[in-house]
């Protein structure tokens, strides 16, 4: 539903869905790793500049969930390189950062 919002909402901006979870075989985990793949990458990137950050991370969680270690780590990494990078708990809230996001275009 995410992706779905960003595309029909801000259809200019280039945003993905990283496919980072999943189970792996040690084999796919070894290949994963030797490509450059990182565990704790955010879902979902946007890759548009606004008035103040170079681009947007999102990690969604359902519930209460919170991040992972590596996936704080992430996020903490791209605040340091100029991103606006956070954790979602759910659709409405995710909708109110992407929208609060494109405001500051």
């Amino acid at each position: 539903m995410v992706m779905l919002y960003l595309q029909t909402q801000y259809p200019k901006a280039y945003s993905i869905h990283c496919a980072n979870e999943g189970k792996r075989t040690p084999f796919e985990r070894f290949k994963f790793k030797y490509l450059g793949g990182a565990s704790g990458i955010p879902d979902v990137l946007v890759f548009y500049q606004n008035s103040f950050s170079c681009g947007l991370a999102i990690e969604l969680k359902v519930g209460s969930n919170k991040p992972t270690k590596n996936q704080q780590d992430a996020l903490k990494r791209l605040k340091m390189a100029n991103w606006e990078a956070l954790w979602v708990n759910s659709f409405e809230e995710a909708k109110q950062v992407i929208d609060k996001y494109f405001q500051n275009a």
